[in-house]
């Protein structure tokens, strides 16, 4: 399988008062690295000769059910050692170096919590585990930053799976971490509080924090992420802007809608061009346009409407959607 890859984006500024009291700071360039790493069970192979790159900022971590995204996340955090290849955090081996940890958090999947606990009590143990100078201080930001503090006295046990994961993330969140790892972390949340996790986690990753957050939910991805690492099958499949991703996709006509003062006359003239495979007039008015080259026809369009004297008023690429370039890409 091939990799389609185009360039990350660049590091924000620091945290600042977003962030809890720091016992890491925010790193720069390449922050999370795998080079040439495969993962095996017995003769199951779950992730197979990766090689990825994480930049500050947010990621989105895609792919299929079983395609190898917590066994990624689970090496990145330290908690799986590869079978071969390397994995580091800020430039040292995630595996076995407990010093990774006063600069990484994670989130798993797996809901594993003391119920008889209270919110406060968990992010507290957080906090001393880390051996933070001020524990409780560190314990009370994190809390507020996931807009828990009204109920962190009660028992995990009363809260709802939304309220569990949040505090989750506070306890994540509580040592301040250049690097936040999370899996499904808007698992039980309602839209409030999504809406809410997904300001932190743009705050976070315009901070200059390096977020890597899986979901199944593609909506999600692309409302807080437009860099994107999508693994099929074990493999890696696409890395970068998944817009641009889309645009490389050479074999995939693209698809435009269009509107325009003449629309009958403009697809007559659109005809006549060699990136053009294709025009469909809609009876409600707009035509369809498959093109086979993304940047020759954008460049082309603007040249017909002004020769034959048309006002373009509206062109909108139809499916540069991370849908479309998932489907796309799992199909492939």
């Amino acid at each position: 399988m091939s990799t389609l890859t185009v360039p990350a984006g660049s590091a924000g500024e620091s945290l600042g008062s977003v962030a809890p009291t720091a016992s890491g700071s925010p790193g720069t360039g390449s922050v999370v690295e795998l080079r040439g790493v495969t993962k095996w069970y017995g003769n199951v192979v779950a992730v197979n000769d990766i090689t990825m790159t994480l930049v500050p900022g947010i990621t989105g971590l895609l792919g299929p059910n079983g395609a190898g995204k917590t066994t990624v996340l689970h090496m990145m955090a330290g908690f799986l050692p590869p079978s071969r290849g390397e994995v580091l955090v800020g430039g040292q081996p995630a595996w076995r170096n407990p010093s990774v940890y006063s600069g990484l958090g994670i989130v798993v999947e797996r809901e594993a919590v003391h119920g008889f606990l209270s919110g406060w009590e968990f992010v507290l143990a957080s906090a001393k585990l880390h051996r933070l100078r001020n524990p409780e201080a560190a314990a009370r930001r994190a809390i507020e930053l996931v807009d828990m503090v009204e109920p962190m006295h009660r028992r995990m046990s009363t809260y709802s799976k939304g309220m569990r994961q949040r505090m989750r993330v506070a306890a994540a969140l509580v040592h301040d971490p250049a690097v936040l790892l999370l899996d499904e972390p808007f698992n039980g949340m309602d839209p409030r509080q999504r809406l809410h996790m997904m300001d932190l986690l743009h705050a976070m990753g315009d901070a200059g924090r390096t977020v890597l957050f899986s979901s199944h939910i593609l909506e999600e991805v692309e409302q807080i992420s437009g860099t994107v690492q999508v693994i099929v099958a074990g493999r890696l499949a696409a890395s970068g802007d998944f817009r641009t991703i889309r645009r490389l996709m050479t074999h995939r006509p693209h698809v435009f809608t269009i509107r325009s003062s003449d629309d009958r006359r403009l697809a007559v003239a659109l005809m006549g061009l060699a990136s053009v495979a294709g025009v469909d007039i809609d009876p409600k008015g707009g035509l369809t346009v498959r093109a086979s080259d993304y940047g020759t026809f954008t460049r082309e369009l603007p040249k017909i409407a002004l020769a034959e004297q048309i006002r373009v008023q509206r062109l909108v690429p139809a499916d540069e959607s991370l849908e479309s370039v998932f489907s796309y890409l799992v199909g492939a």
